[in-house]
């Protein structure tokens, strides 16, 4: 018999100055299977362990915290992506391989989902180990529910260039999209990079484009707003560079 691997969303408060209650934003379906698992891979071993002496304060880990098996993923893996880099995520599953159910999180939100773990649940459908999603915070679905545009068609597009002149042709490229085929436009960006962001959206789109911004999501002062870019441009940046934040783009 085969175990399951058992996809365990994390908290969106990773990197932010104060953490929400656990029991706020994940239900206890999904704290109960974290308890009690043993075997994980991880984006990042030790926010792994955070993460899981979170969830022991209100449910009690199964075993101590410096017995479980915690196996990270290659960093190249999770900082271009599973899809940029050839890895086969086969060996990590040795674990479900011999009976034994495990975790596969990230450092906040649903794992595969704008964050590594693509690899292990495509190895896990390949070896014939049962992939089980739990419930939990995902940030670009509320993000997009509470931008007020265009839920029925929307792409994710990961991280824009870091460089002016091209991230400015990227979000060009995607503002024609959007205005051309109605589809709203996802991407994320290092919290560092925010305000920079924030000054090529307002310097390169059209007025008339609706721009979002969601960060702090699930904390307990979330900003949201959604705006034209000629509504925003007397207005103060709505995002620093220590908040995780999505952006959003469309008509």
């Amino acid at each position: 018999m085969r175990g399951t691997l058992y996809l365990v969303p994390a908290p969106l408060d990773f990197g932010c100055a104060q953490e929400g209650p656990l029991a706020d934003v994940m239900p206890d379906g999904t704290l109960r299977v974290a308890a009690r698992l043993q075997h994980w891979v991880a984006e990042n071993a030790k926010t792994a362990r955070a993460f899981l002496k979170r969830v022991h304060a209100t449910h009690p880990l199964a075993h101590p915290l410096q017995q479980l098996a915690i196996t990270e993923l290659p960093r190249d893996v999770h900082k271009k992506g599973d899809h940029r880099v050839a890895f086969d995520a086969r060996p990590l599953l040795g674990a479900a391989l011999s009976g034994q159910d495990m975790g596969l999180v990230s450092e906040a939100g649903m794992p595969a989902v704008a964050d590594p773990g693509s690899s292990v649940v495509r190895a896990a459908h390949e070896l014939g180990i049962a992939v089980v999603p739990l419930v939990g915070p995902v940030s670009l679905q509320l993000a997009l529910a509470a931008s007020g545009l265009n839920g029925q068609e929307f792409a994710f597009v990961g991280y824009l260039p870091q460089q002016p002149a091209p991230r400015l042709q990227r979000l060009r490229e995607l503002e024609t999209l959007a205005q051309r085929t109605g589809q709203t436009q996802l991407f994320i960006e290092t919290p560092y990079r925010n305000t920079a962001v924030w000054g090529s959206l307002m310097e390169g789109l059209r007025p008339t484009t609706r721009v979002a911004v969601a960060s702090g999501l699930t904390l307990q002062h979330p900003r949201l707003a959604s705006r034209t870019v000629a509504q925003w441009r007397p207005l103060q940046a709505p995002v620093d560079d220590q908040t995780p934040a999505v952006f959003l783009l469309g008509v």
